[in-house]
């Protein structure tokens, strides 16, 4: 079957219901990501060698259960994860049992993009503070998460992308969303109308995303 206008326009309420379970999944995930990712970067940042509150022990604990995620294929990380996704929620397939996989692959992506943002930090600005009495509350609030949110945005735009691709994959294991429509249409039924339109959608959706990001990354940027 080739591109079919007038089939598209009637897959279009199933082309909408996908769209909107894709945002309610990288919704969910980026949420959680943020809440649990932005202190675990930091705790990773502030624990290393030379910090003001280093702590190898942490550090290394820490930095192994980050690494060891996201060594995990996401593909792997969906079906290790179903008795986990079955407690939480009940069910372990549709958009909301998906979120918890996405969820838990976003968790350490994003920690490491915040650690990365904070090592670029001068580390004369953080040494000023500690000089005026600082608190370690106090750089981390002030100081840190100041100097770095140009970074750390850029890094929930990455985060964002990233969440769209394994989002699509999720389809494949029934988590609905643009990945599932394109699977159940796309590829079962060789329905080139809906595959084309899928991966449209998900190109513009990341080059809107990228754009958005970019601009309020460069709004906000000090320096």
């Amino acid at each position: 079957m080739g591109f079919d206008i007038q089939h598209l326009i009637e897959l279009i309420p199933d082309i909408n219901k996908a769209f909107y379970q894709t945002l309610y999944m990288i919704g969910i995930s980026l949420a959680v990501a943020v809440v649990i990712g932005l202190p675990v970067g930091i705790i990773l940042y502030i624990t290393d060698k030379g910090l003001f509150m280093e702590n190898r022990f942490i550090q290394n604990i820490l930095g192994f259960a980050v690494n060891m995620i996201r060594s995990i294929p996401f593909i792997i990380l969906l079906v290790a994860l179903i008795p986990l996704t079955k407690a939480i929620v009940g069910t372990t397939i549709g958009p909301t049992a998906a979120s918890v996989s996405l969820s838990v692959a976003a968790i350490p992506f994003f920690a490491r993009i915040v650690e990365t943002a904070l090592r670029e930090i001068d580390n004369g600005v953080i040494e000023a503070a500690i000089a005026t009495g600082a608190t370690p509350w106090m750089i981390i609030k002030d100081v840190l998460l100041l100097e770095a949110k140009s970074g750390i945005i850029s890094g929930i735009t990455l985060t964002i992308i990233s969440l769209i691709g394994f989002s699509a994959m999720a389809g494949t294991v029934g988590g609905g969303g643009i990945g599932d429509l394109a699977i159940r249409f796309g590829y079962y039924r060789y329905d080139n109308t809906i595959m084309i339109a899928t991966v449209i959608i998900l190109i513009v959706l990341v080059q809107v995303i990228q754009l958005l990001g970019d601009f309020i990354s460069k709004a906000v940027d000090k320096r």
